[in-house]
């Protein structure tokens, strides 16, 4: 008999569900209440795993019950799901629908699934998403700045950088604290900056955005960061390599870090000037570099071992 899935589509106050293979389906609140009653009704069944999409903040609560009820939450990037539904034919946006083709694409891929943030790790990448959201802010404020002559704006501007600036000193006080604040996070961070070219805020981008960094082989950390190559090809045709999805933020960080490794990190550098010395072009070793990056991070944290210059 095939296992239990259950799809979950996320609204902001209702929940759609349906049970593969049995077909059932039924809806309940997104509140307290509804959440009860979800888990009462879904514990019976022994699901093999209970999928939600990722929808923008509101699938956090969802996934969080349903954890904490001992149930198999896996939640999903919505771009996966649509695909698998334009591939079944079920372009309609409606919710039962909806709830049914993230069912079946979960019996269909059968993806891993991971053990939820727990509730440190979750304030961790509030933390460092709401200093990426001032530091985008500053940024925005600034490229004003150079449109503008008058002079009463400008001092607007100011203003409003200063406190933002003072917004994200505070900010990364609460990050170290936090970090600091965990003997855990402690020893990553530490073994994280002991590789040249990083530093605490590619650091702690991920330690909140990447947990699974040093528990995962490197094909899998890779995909999971988006730096995974894929190959468009279709029968002899074989075209470019490509990488993409993953998680932006984490992808953005280590190229960040990458770019510094090239010039500054021994190893990558070296690995970086053979890749162009190859006719590579600059980005195919920049990619390249930032994945072999990840790939030493991933060891790193593995082994519990810091940084070695050979």
């Amino acid at each position: 008999m095939d296992a239990t899935v259950v799809g979950i589509d996320v609204s902001k106050d209702r929940l759609d569900v349906h049970v593969h293979p049995s077909g059932e389906a039924f809806g309940v609140a997104r509140n307290a209440e509804g959440l009860e009653a979800l888990n009462a009704r879904l514990l019976p069944l022994g699901p093999r795993a209970v999928a939600v999409e990722a929808t923008g903040g509101y699938e956090s609560v969802v996934a969080a019950s349903l954890g904490g009820a001992g149930l198999p939450v896996i939640v999903l990037n919505p771009a996966q799901v649509r695909a698998f539904a334009n591939a079944l034919g079920k372009r309609a946006k409606t919710d039962p629908i909806d709830a049914e083709v993230i069912a079946r694409f979960v019996d269909a891929t059968k993806p891993e699934i991971r053990a939820l943030p727990d509730a440190d790790t979750k304030l961790l990448a509030e933390l460092v998403t709401r200093r990426r959201q001032i530091i985008e802010m500053i940024k925005a404020e600034r490229q004003r700045e150079t449109h503008i002559t008058d002079r009463r704006l400008k001092k607007s501007i100011a203003r409003l950088v200063l406190a933002l600036t003072k917004e994200l000193n505070e900010l990364d006080t609460g990050i170290d604290e936090a970090v600091r604040g965990s003997p855990v996070w402690r020893e990553k961070d530490e073994l994280l900056q002991s590789v040249p070219c990083i530093g605490p805020a590619i650091a702690r981008t991920l330690l909140a955005e990447l947990p699974e960094l040093g528990r995962l082989d490197r094909r899998q950390i890779a995909s999971l960061a988006g730096l995974a190559p894929f190959t468009r090809q279709s029968g002899t045709w074989r075209g470019r390599s490509f990488i993409g999805g993953g998680r932006a933020d984490v992808r953005c960080a280590v190229f960040m870090g990458a770019m510094v490794g090239k010039r500054f990190n021994p190893v990558l550098k070296a690995f970086y000037e053979r890749l162009i010395a190859a006719g590579k072009p600059k980005m195919v070793a920049l990619i390249a570099t930032a994945r072999k990056l990840l790939t030493i991070l991933n060891a790193i944290l593995r082994d519990k071992t810091p940084w070695q210059t050979a």
